[in-house]
């Protein structure tokens, strides 16, 4: 049973992330929420490692070092949204086999990342963790996995429902930090009122339906919209289950945000 004190959960304006090891002894999970008050612009990214022998944290830890050093020398003020994300995530590509020589190991990594600005949502991703775009209740997109579960689904060897469960679900056909530069999958949207976003790892959608994550953000605190989540994934996932990270966003007016987040650090 998942307890409150394993629950790794962040918070911002609009924004709500965190993450938990399952039954997992390590992390591999890692993920960041910024958020530039000035420029009115968001990013959010989230990773999930692999390489055994430390080397997942090394590598998801090495897309948040490459999220947080592009965002602090502010290069997406200038660059197009899409052109920014790619950028990111070549940059994460790079530190992660960079530190290769830290680990005896090959570490690499998915990664997920969307940006927001001038209300228009731009998104990248390599791998399988994955972006849910919602409009109120329906959910709008999915981004395509990576695997070679989602390749049999493609080409109708199996299900939509058995994708989860599919003993390829965890080979993976792109990452980063691999031996070649990642092949990245660039998404867009223009924002409307209602709009929000689920940013999650494998073990929360191999554990949440579609409509679970949108309900997780209708939710009237995110921070509890995210904890709910986390709590449940790791039930179902059980004693084996893998390593969870969940990012929660909402395209509310930032006033909105401003004072949940203040009645929460005045209650504390």
């Amino acid at each position: 049973m998942l307890r409150d004190g394993e629950l790794d959960i962040r918070e911002l304006p609009g924004i709500a992330g965190g993450r938990a090891p399952g039954g997992r002894s390590s992390q591999q999970d890692d993920l960041i929420c910024l958020h530039d008050a000035r420029w009115a612009t968001s990013l959010v990214v989230l990773a999930d490692g692999m390489g055994g022998d430390g080397a997942g944290e090394l590598a998801s830890g090495g897309v948040i070092h490459a999220a947080r050093t592009l965002w602090d020398e502010r290069s997406w003020r200038d660059q197009p949204g899409a052109l920014f994300l790619e950028t990111l995530c070549q940059a994460a590509h790079t530190e992660i086999r960079r530190r290769n020589a830290w680990v005896n190991a090959e570490p690499h990594s998915t990664m997920v990342a969307l940006l927001l600005r001038d209300e228009q949502a731009y998104w990248a991703h390599v791998g399988d963790s994955r972006l849910y775009h919602f409009r109120g209740r329906r959910c709008r997109s999915v981004t395509r996995d990576h695997s070679l579960a989602r390749l049999k689904l493609e080409r109708g060897e199996i299900r939509e429902a058995d994708l989860a469960r599919d003993p390829d679900q965890h080979v993976l056909l792109r990452g980063v930090g691999g031996n070649e530069a990642p092949e990245v999958e660039h998404g867009y949207a223009q924002l409307r009122p209602g709009d929000g976003f689920v940013l999650c790892s494998d073990g929360i959608w191999e554990t949440l339906s579609t409509a679970e994550l949108g309900a997780l953000l209708r939710e009237p605190d995110l921070y509890e919209g995210v904890r709910a989540g986390l709590m449940r994934a790791a039930a179902r996932g059980g004693a084996h289950g893998d390593n969870l990270g969940l990012i929660l966003l909402q395209t509310e007016p930032p006033g909105t945000w401003l004072g949940r987040l203040m009645s929460r650090l005045t209650l504390t």
